[in-house]
């Protein structure tokens, strides 16, 4: 269902590209309702040609056309920018960062009181329209705020609500997590490989596995430990595979790499606030 607002981007990068394709397929939105800002004229002129949006070099313009404002631009600009579109935002706007690591608070403290603040964390996967976004709203938010942006972000994969305190965390595990994943596929794809499987076999072999595993976990809502039982025969290769993975400590490497990850997106935080 249509929104029936216009949607002003400020940055026209990987992400913003990800939701204007993700909201027309949709048909959340019009081309005609969406409107692009980037500092790079090449942007500007892809995301024109391609969409059939609107685009410009100016954020204040940005602010000033679009009710919903998603700022999608690097935390170390951030502060610039809202300073730069402030006159334009008005108490009406609903504004969306999608900034890592930059607190309600701290956006909040650059634009007019009152103004609603959604803040956003989507992964890279959004760029296929399979990601996950994890959204924490600030004090003025109404209902229809919340039902707006999630509808803005289920266009491009799932949702879920987290209170800011976590979005650490969300950074440590959803934002980091398909690094880690990558490097699980290569690794798996590698022991097809010294097992005789030729690279390409082995790298797809292990992609759809990864693929297909995830998808049967959400689909059935089963713990994945109980669809991981009824891989693992009794005195099977599973259960030998299963084996020496914990051996090598996999389950707990990989819990450590998601809390060392959550640790070094608060410290960049801290760093970003002085």
């Amino acid at each position: 269902m249509p929104l029936g607002k216009t949607i002003a981007f400020v940055g026209g990068g990987n992400m913003t590209e990800a939701l204007v394709t993700g909201l027309l397929k949709a048909g959340i939105t019009r081309a005609g309702d969406l409107y692009a800002t980037d500092i790079r004229p090449e942007r500007c002129a892809h995301l024109a040609e391609r969409y059939s949006i609107e685009t410009g070099r100016t954020n204040s313009e940005a602010a000033a056309l679009g009710q919903i404002l998603i700022l999608s631009v690097e935390p170390q600009v951030m502060d610039q920018v809202l300073d730069e579109i402030r006159p334009a935002v008005k108490v009406d706007h609903l504004v969306i960062s999608v900034a890592a690591g930059y607190p309600i608070t701290r956006a909040a403290a650059h634009l007019l009181p009152g103004v609603r603040i959604v803040r956003a964390m989507p992964n890279t996967p959004s760029s296929i329209l399979e990601g996950v976004t994890a959204l924490a709203v600030g004090p003025k938010v109404t209902e229809q705020d919340w039902a707006v942006a999630r509808t803005i972000f289920e266009s491009v994969g799932k949702v879920v609500v987290v209170e800011e305190r976590l979005m650490d965390a969300v950074t440590g595990l959803s934002g980091s997590g398909p690094a880690y994943v990558y490097l699980m596929i290569e690794a798996l794809a590698d022991g097809g490989v010294k097992m005789g499987l030729s690279r390409p076999v082995a790298e797809l072999l292990a992609a759809q596995t990864v693929l297909g595993a995830a998808r049967m976990l959400i689909e059935s809502g089963e713990h994945p430990a109980q669809l991981k039982d009824r891989v693992a025969s009794p005195g099977g290769t599973t259960i030998a595979g299963l084996h020496k993975l914990e051996e090598g400590r996999v389950r707990a490497t990989l819990i450590a790499a998601v809390e060392v990850a959550t640790r070094r997106s608060q410290e960049l935080g801290e760093e970003k606030g002085h």
